[in-house]
């Protein structure tokens, strides 16, 4: 019964699939041409019937009227006639059930596409009205700005954000101080830097306060563990301590003017690679050749449906696997090699912290899609040589579509479940990561885990594509780190937020929710911490002054000439480069990413729908194998990977 269902599920969504990309007046067009050819059937056995009841009623006469000929003949007369009028009247009726059969089939098509074709159009409308109202905003803010009169930040911010998320509780935004302006530090304490924001973060109630309520509303024990975490909103203020400076009064970007321009995390953590012991790579890959296409034309028809269920052409795509593409986030393990060394839970934290942060990186201008691995394909990475870590990852299930990824370092060991869901909504595509990502350090015994925040590419209708990282990310500490968290706020981008575009904001906490550490910068470019050295204030409005902020990320600088392919940095380069003695099923020997990658984009699209059509096919024979084994009441194996078992993650639900 499983079986079916899932089958009944997939057969949907293929349905939907194969009418993706359909011009719906061709359908209808189609549609029409058949119905027609089965009337016109429907009136030539009209035709047939009435002139063999003709012939048939003249024989009937002259059986009555001519008496001469003999009974025999003239009842075989009537006899041939008949049978000619029963035939006809057969074929009519079987035209007449072709018709109305097909008639009721595209009948319920015609529903659908009806139905389709609505909501595309209410969706067209909306995102119309929203541009208009952002287009009208933007007017306005322009003659504001030439008036030199101050642009009212929240509606602009709330008309902008609404794409994204309606909870306006997630932006973080500069004090602005009354009384002063140009240096941005108060002239009440020229030594010191203010900022808030606004913070929502989950908290346990005390024992004690659960007891009172007990006493108060008694106890149920359906509701026991939400009563005991409660989601508490914190406006924080930060007041950086003073700090003495050699040469003037420092500022916001005091870390920024200490370091070299060009300075990267290499430097920061003392990397310095050996090139005598590093295995010699490519720099680059060919330059993308110029296929334009139209994005709209493609996905018009795909409104609010899952982009990962819909076949595309691979001029959306970079020539390298979604497992490959995973294989990037760890291009700056340095920084979990330095956490590995810290003994403090929160310090530790503030770094791992930063790494997570350091994933998003590249995304600024990739906006190619990755190749969807297909079922058992796998990617191993060495990279000891130079980064000090090897990687592991395989697609392990391919309904939902599921990779697993395992990562080891000399210090550390890092795993992960990658999973997703895609909607498009008209003007912009949503990417909902699912699954965990674990480090764990086994000198300390500590482990730690996080989800990965929303992403969104903006600009699908018309303009330059671009990408924005928004949503709440919680890193959370366990056994020897248990009780430990970090929360970050990855700001969705605001076209009159007047704070840092693409800003990342949290606080670490120890396990008993005291913050130690704060957390600030950009996804795209670096990552400040800084230890809290005093807490001030209300619990619904803190203060904590902090220690000097030091830098923990920086982007390293893009190769020259990247735009030309595909905005890789050097690390992608080289994931898909050719290496000898790798599995037969390596994202590296797929046909169609290697062509993609050497300009034959055609042979490669031919190749992808090849391969695409192999795995539905293999699909389908398994499913095939399991209904006929249900229904012999034997059980039927179920995929099994090659390199991952799945498990029930210890001390958590996943």
């Amino acid at each position: 019964a499983k079986a079916k269902a899932i089958r009944a599920i997939e057969c949907e969504e293929e349905e939907e699939t194969e009418t993706a990309h359909v011009v719906p007046s061709q359908e209808i067009s189609s549609v029409v041409r058949d119905l027609t050819d089965r009337l016109e059937n429907m009136r030539t056995c009209y035709d047939l019937i009435t002139k063999h009841g003709a012939a048939l009623q003249r024989a009937l006469n002259d059986l009555e009227t001519n008496e001469e000929e003999s009974l025999a003949s003239r009842t075989k007369i009537v006899n041939e006639r008949a049978t000619l009028f029963r035939i006809t009247s057969n074929a009519m009726i079987n035209a007449s059930n072709d018709y109305l059969h097909t008639a009721e089939a595209q009948g319920h098509k015609w529903s659908k596409m009806l139905h389709h074709e609505r909501e595309q159009r209410q969706r067209l409308e909306e995102i119309i009205e929203q541009m208009a109202k952002q287009q009208s905003q933007m007017e306005q803010a322009a003659v504001l700005v030439r008036q030199n009169k101050p642009v009212p930040s929240s509606s602009g911010a709330g008309t902008a954000g609404s794409l994204v998320t309606s909870d306006e509780e997630m932006e973080f935004f500069d004090a602005e101080e009354h009384g002063y302006s140009g240096s941005g530090r108060s002239p009440e304490s020229p030594d010191r830097e203010r900022g808030t924001f606004i913070l929502k973060m989950n908290k346990r109630r005390s024992s004690s306060e659960d007891q009172v309520e007990g006493h108060l509303e008694g106890s149920s024990s359906e509701s026991d563990e939400q009563k005991r975490t409660v989601q508490t909103v914190q406006q924080v203020c930060l007041v950086s301590a003073p700090r003495v400076a050699s040469g003037g009064q420092g500022d916001d970007d005091d870390v920024d003017k200490a370091l070299p321009a060009k300075q990267s995390t290499d430097s920061i953590y003392g990397r310095n690679w050996n090139p005598d012991l590093i295995k010699k790579r490519r720099d680059r890959v060919p330059d993308k050749p110029n296929h334009p296409i139209s994005l709209w034309g493609i996905m018009k028809n795909c409104i609010g449906k899952d982009l990962s269920k819909i076949p595309m052409p691979i001029n959306f795509n970079e020539p390298l696997s979604m497992l490959q593409r995973l294989v990037e986030d760890y291009e700056y393990t340095e920084i979990l090699d330095y956490a590995a060394t810290c003994q403090d839970e929160c310090e530790q934290l503030a770094y791992i912290a930063a790494f997570t942060v350091s994933a998003y990186a590249t995304t600024t201008n990739r906006t190619g899609k990755p190749f969807n691995p297909l079922l058992g394909e796998t990617y191993e990475c060495d990279r000891m040589d130079d980064y000090g870590w090897r990687c592991l990852a395989e697609q392990v299930s391919h309904h939902p579509p599921v990779a697993a990824l395992h990562c080891e370092s000399k210090n550390w060991t890092c795993w992960q479940e990658f999973s997703m869901t895609s909607k498009f909504r008209g003007k912009y595509v949503q990417i909902n990561p699912l699954g965990g990502v674990y480090v764990q350090f086994p000198n300390s015994g500590r482990r730690y885990a996080w989800r990965k925040v929303t992403t969104t590419v903006n600009n699908i209708i018309v303009g330059k594509l671009w990408v924005d990282q928004h949503g709440e990310m919680e890193i959370r500490g366990s056994q020897a780190a248990e009780g430990h968290k970090c929360v970050l706020n990855f700001i969705p981008y605001s076209y009159f937020s007047r704070d840092v575009q693409r800003s990342v904001k949290g606080v670490v906490m120890n396990k008993d929710n005291e913050v130690k550490w704060v957390v600030r910068g950009t996804w795209d470019m670096k990552i400040e911490i800084a230890p809290v050295l005093s807490t001030s204030g209300s619990a619904s409005s803190p203060t904590y002054t902090t220690g000097e902020f030091k830098l923990a990320w920086r982007r390293r600088p893009a190769p020259p000439d990247s735009e030309k392919f595909y905005n890789f940095t050097t690390l992608a380069c080289q994931l898909n480069e050719e290496e000898e003695g790798v599995a037969p099923t390596d994202s590296r020997l797929r046909p169609d990413q290697r062509l993609m990658e050497q300009g034959s984009w055609d042979e490669s699209n031919k190749e992808k729908l090849r391969l695409e059509d192999k795995q539905r096919t293999e699909r389908r024979r398994r499913e095939n194998e399991a209904e006929e084994a249900a229904a012999e009441g034997r059980p039927y194996p179920a995929y099994e990977p090659m390199w991952f078992k799945r498990e029930k993650e210890e001390g958590s639900e996943e």
